[in-house]
């Protein structure tokens, strides 16, 4: 991993880490861990949303560890609880495609960056020598397709697109059509995040993703969900939801450099047990990064 990509992780979680690291080494203060320190490190993962549950497991971790090693340093023993939480996560590789066209389905709500993680997506997967088609399957808003067009035309990519209030299945069945027709490497599929009818969301995107397995076995090969951490513990409810309509097979947490909430990341891998592939800590096309769990807990809990 390079330094530059750990300098971009460690300077997009500075809010998190000054909620968490700083106020840990005020609480510790050199001391060993006893119950009050242990309950004092809870409250700060609490507040850094990591959440009840999972700061609890946490800490009975350390309180574990603590009395097997005692004089072990409470940052690495924290380092190893983290870590374990988000074993196994990895990003997103451009050069490894599972399938081909490889079916990207992109869920979540409006205004967590779902377009702009497509666009990024879809960029990096050109500059890596791939074929990308993107599909604005949200035919509900305007400025959804709008806005993807600009990035598809940033990545040089094809986009299939319908008129306003079109079915958002046609239209992605026409696009795997499009991307086996055109000999596509990737497509991208982008999802409406809120819609104008009484038609339910989950059950729009439910027949969206059977519209992709009609047109094409084993499709969509990936499912991923894009939440904004800023939005804290809301962001685990979300991908509950999501996660029982279309099962999930990854996560993008955007906007981690605006807040201080960049915990939820181990709420969500640890009560969800969907892995965390993309991470967002700002607007550049370099700051969507592939997701590594060991570099993002360093990087959150790095000392000066």
């Amino acid at each position: 991993m390079s330094g530059g990509f750990f300098q971009r992780i460690r300077s997009g979680l500075s809010h998190t880490r000054t909620a968490v690291v700083d106020r840990i080494v005020d609480a510790v203060g050199g001391r060993r861990l006893d119950d009050d320190t242990l309950e004092e490190i809870e409250e700060i993962l609490i507040s850094a949303d990591v959440g009840v549950d999972t700061a609890l497991a946490i800490v009975e971790g350390l309180r574990t560890r603590s009395r097997e090693t005692p004089d072990a340093d409470v940052f690495d023993m924290l380092q190893a609880e983290l870590e374990q939480i988000l074993a196994g996560d990895d990003g997103f590789d451009a050069n490894a495609l599972p399938a081909r066209p490889y079916v990207l389905l992109v869920v979540g709500i409006n205004g967590v960056g779902k377009t702009t993680t497509i666009g990024k997506l879809g960029q990096r997967y050109a500059e890596a020598g791939r074929k990308v088609i993107m599909a604005a399957g949200d035919t509900f808003r305007a400025g959804a397709v709008a806005q993807l067009e600009v990035w598809a035309q940033r990545a040089g990519a094809d986009i299939i697109r319908a008129q306003q209030g079109a079915d958002p299945g046609a239209v992605v069945f026409d696009a795997v059509q499009a991307a086996i027709s055109r000999d596509a490497d990737v497509l991208l599929v982008a999802t409406a995040g809120r819609l104008h009818t009484k038609v339910n969301l989950m059950e729009e995107l439910k027949k969206v993703r059977r519209s992709l397995t009609k047109a094409c076995e084993g499709a969509p090969h990936d499912t991923l969900l894009v939440l904004d951490a800023t939005t804290g513990q809301n962001a685990l409810a979300q991908a509950k939801s999501f996660h029982e309509a279309v099962p999930l097979t990854g996560l993008a947490l955007t906007k981690l450099d605006s807040t201080a909430r960049g915990g939820i990341a181990f709420a969500l891998r640890r009560e969800l047990g969907v892995p965390i592939r993309l991470i967002g800590v700002g607007e550049g096309i370099d700051d969507l990064q592939s997701f590594d769990g060991g570099e993002f807990v360093r990087a959150l809990l790095a000392r000066e």
